[in-house]
C-alpha cells in the first residue's frame, strides 16, 4: 500500500474475471477483446451503476468494484451473472465468456483513486477460488446478505488463501438462471511440450505508484522477449501471460491454463531514489522454489536497470532450468530418454570441468545424435567436453582437438542460430592460441544471446591468454554481473586469477585461485595456475602443495607440455608461467 494517509471506510468490495481468459485469448484475440468489451459496455458498467456501485479499476479481463452496502454487492453480483448466462446461451465454447466473482466486506483506505487493504486481498482471492459462472463470498458477506436477497449460500468451509493469514469461511452463492460451468466442461489443459516451457507472468508493482507501472510491465516483456531467443525452451507469449496482470492466480493453476512447467513471478518496489526487484522461478508441477533473486538498483537511469535486472535474471534462469530439468530425468534409463532428455543428462558436465564421469557422458550425447541426427545441441555440448578434456591436459591433444572442431562445426551447420555452437567453437580456438577466431565465435554466441554468462566468462578467457587483461576483465565481470550466483563461478575467478598472473601481480593471482579451488576442488586449471602464481610469488610451500595436486588431475603434467600446450599466447607471459611451475618443482 502506498505510503501517507487515504479515507479509511467499511465497504462491500466485488472482484471479477473471466475463467480461462488466457485460452480464449491464444485461440481468438481480437474476438475474445470486442465480447468482453461488450459485455462490459452493456452489463456490467449499467448493472454496476444500478446498485449504486463504483468500478475501482479495470485490470486486462477483470474488474474490481464497490459498494456501500452487500446486499447491493451481492444484488449486483447475482443480475451479472444470470445476465451473462442468458449471453452465453447457444455459444460455442470458444466463443463464452464465463466470469468469476468474488465479494468480501471489511475495511479498506481509499489513495488515489484506488483502493487497499485486506477487504480487497480478500475479495480477489475468493474470485480465485469461484467457478466459472459462479459467486463466491466470505462469511460476513453471508451474515450480512442472509433473508435479505431471495438467494441462498452453500457453506464450503474455510479456505485457506494465498497471503492471507488465517483460514477464511466461504460459501458459494446459488444465484437463479446462471449457470456454473460443470467440472465435465472445463476444457482440458494444453499438453506440455517436450521441452522446458516457461510462462513470466506480469511483474506486480509493489510501489503504489503508478508511473512504476511501466517499468513493471516492461521487465516482464522484456524477459519473455529474452528468454524466447533461448534455444530448446517453450516460452508463453506476452498478451497470454498478461491476462493474469492484477491478480494472485494460483501458479499451478496457470501451469494447467497455459500448459507449461515453469513459471517466472516477481515485483517491483520503489523506497526513495531506489528500485528493489524480486524474481522467482517456480516449478508448477510440484510447487517448489527452484531459485529466487533480489535485485537493488538506484533509480537514476530507470532503462539501464531494466536491461540490467533482465539480462541477470534470463542468464541465471537457463541454467536452473538444465538442472531442474536434470533432477526430473536422471532416474530415468539411458534407453527411455529422447535426445533433450539425454543432454540435459550430460549438460553437468558443462559446469564440471572434470574428466570423472566423461565416458557416461559421451555415451548420452552420441545417444541423442542416434536419436536425432538434425539435433544441434548434442554435437555442440560433445565439441564442449572434448575441448574441456584438452583443456584439462587429460587426453591426447591434437586428435581430441579435431574432434572439438567437428562437432563444433556440425553445430554451427546444423543451428546457426543456437549460441552453444559458436561458444564451442570459440572455446576450442581460445585453448588452442587462435585468439581471433575465437573472439570472432564468442562474439557471435553473445550476438545469439546477449545474457549469456558462459560465453562472457570465455571471451575473458580468450584476451587473458593473449594478454589482453584489461579488456578480460571487463568481460568477466559482465559475466559476473549476469550471473553472479551461478556454477561457473570458480571458472570465473581462475580467470582472474590467470588474469591478475599474466599483470605480474601474483599475491592477487594467488588469492583468486585459493577461491576458485575452494569453490571446486577438482578444476584442474585453476590448481596449474595457483602453482604457477605461488611459485612466482615465492611462497613455495602452497606452491608445492598445489603442485601435487595438479599432477594428481593431470598425471602427465610437465614443463614440456606447458610449453607445446597450454592456450597463454605471448612466448613471454608462458615463460613466467613455465618458470612458477619450476619454482614449485615441476620437471
Amino acid at each position: 500500500m502506498p505510503s501517507g494517509q487515504g479515507e479509511r471506510r467499511l465497504a462491500a468490495i466485488l472482484a471479477a474475471d473471466v475463467a480461462g481468459y488466457s485460452r480464449l485469448m491464444g485461440a481468438d484475440e481480437d474476438g475474445t477483446l470486442a465480447r468482453l468489451t461488450a459485455h462490459r459496455r452493456e452489463l456490467f458498467d449499467p448493472t454496476i451503476a444500478k446498485y449504486r456501485g463504483r468500478i475501482v479499476k479495470t485490470t486486462g479481463d477483470g474488474l474490481l468494484a464497490e459498494f456501500a452496502s452487500v446486499v447491493d454487492a451481492v444484488r449486483c453480483a447475482a443480475e451479472v451473472q444470470a445476465g451473462m448466462a442468458e449471453r452465453n446461451l447457444g455459444a460455442p465454447e470458444i466463443r463464452r465468456l464465463d466470469f468469476r466473482m468474488g465479494i468480501n466486506v471489511g475495511d479498506i483506505v481509499e489513495q488515489d483513486n484506488d483502493i487497499f487493504g485486506d477487504g480487497v486481498n480478500i475479495a480477489a482471492r475468493l474470485e480465485g477460488i469461484a467457478e466459472a459462472g459462479g459467486v463466491c463470498v466470505s462469511q460476513r458477506v453471508q451474515e450480512d446478505a442472509a433473508g435479505k436477497t431471495g438467494m441462498d449460500f452453500e457453506d464450503i468451509g474455510e479456505q485457506t488463501l494465498k497471503n492471507i493469514a488465517r483460514p477464511i469461511r466461504a460459501y458459494r452463492l446459488r444465484v437463479p438462471g446462471a449457470v456454473v460451468a460443470p467440472a465435465a466442461t472445463t476444457p482440458t489443459p494444453p499438453p506440455l511440450p517436450d521441452k522446458p516451457s516457461i510462462a513470466v507472468l506480469p511483474f506486480q508493482n509493489m510501489s503504489g505508484d503508478q508511473d512504476q507501472e511501466y517499468f513493471a510491465d516492461g521487465i516482464s516483456e522484456d524477459l519473455i522477449t529474452a528468454l524466447s531467443k533461448l534455444r530448446g525452451f517453450f516460452v508463453i507469449a506476452r498478451n497470454s501471460t498478461f491476462a493474469y496482470k492484477g491478480k494472485t492466480p494460483d501458479i499451478r493453476q496457470v501451469a494447467r491454463e497455459l500448459g507449461v512447467r515453469y513459471v517466472v513471478e516477481g515485483s517491483v518496489r520503489k523506497a526513495g531514489e531506489r528500485l528493489r526487484v524480486t524474481a522467482q522461478l517456480i516449478d508448477a508441477s510440484t510447487g517448489n522454489h527452484i531459485w529466487a533473486e533480489r535485485y537493488d538498483r538506484p533509480v537514476a537511469d530507470i532503462f539501464a536497470v531494466q536491461d540490467e535486472i533482465t539480462a541477470s535474471i534470463v542468464a541465471t534462469i537457463e541454467g536452473k532450468l538444465y538442472a531442474a530439468e536434470n533432477l526430473r530425468v536422471k532416474t530415468r534409463p539411458t534407453e527411455s530418454l529422447d535426445a533433450w532428455g539425454c543432454v540435459v543428462r550430460a549438460m553437468p558436465s558443462v559446469w564440471t570441468w572434470s574428466s570423472r564421469d566423461d565416458e557416461n557422458t559421451l555415451k548420452l550425447l552420441k545417444r541423442a545424435v542416434e536419436l536425432d541426427p538434425h539435433y544441434a545441441r548434442p554435437h555442440s555440448v560433445l565439441a564442449w567436453l572434448y575441448a574441456a578434456r584438452v583443456h584439462l591436459g587429460a587426453v591426447a591433444y591434437e586428435q581430441e582437438v579435431q574432434t572439438a572442431l567437428s562437432h563444433a562445426r556440425r553445430a554451427i551447420d546444423l543451428d546457426l542460430d543456437d549460441p552453444w555452437g559458436h561458444l564451442a567453437a570459440g572455446y576450442i580456438h581460445a585453448i588452442t592460441r587462435r585468439i581471433p577466431s575465437a573472439l570472432e565465435e564468442l562474439g557471435s554466441a553473445i550476438a545469439r544471446n546477449p545474457s549469456f554468462a558462459l560465453a562472457e566468462m570465455f571471451l575473458g578467457l580468450a584476451y587473458a591468454y593473449a594478454g589482453r587483461v584489461d579488456e578480460a576483465f571487463v568481460h568477466l565481470d559482465i559475466a559476473t554481473r549476469l550471473s553472479p550466483r551461478d556454477d561457473i563461478e570458480a571458472a570465473n575467478l581462475s580467470i582472474i586469477g590467470l588474469g591478475h598472473l599474466i599483470a605480474g601481480r601474483y599475491d592477487e593471482a594467488v588469492t583468486f585461485e585459493r577461491r576458485a579451488v575452494q569453490l571446486l576442488p577438482h578444476l584442474g586449471t585453476a590448481w596449474r595456475t595457483l602453482t604457477a602464481a605461488a611459485g612466482l610469488g615465492g611462497d613455495l610451500e602452497l606452491a608445492t602443495h598445489a603442485l601435487g595436486e595438479s599432477k594428481r588431475l593431470q598425471p602427465g603434467l610437465s614443463l614440456a607440455w606447458v610449453e607445446q600446450y597450454h592456450p597463454i599466447v605471448r612466448p613471454e607471459d608462458r615463460a613466467r608461467y613455465i618458470e612458477g611451475l619450476r619454482r614449485a618443482g615441476l620437471a
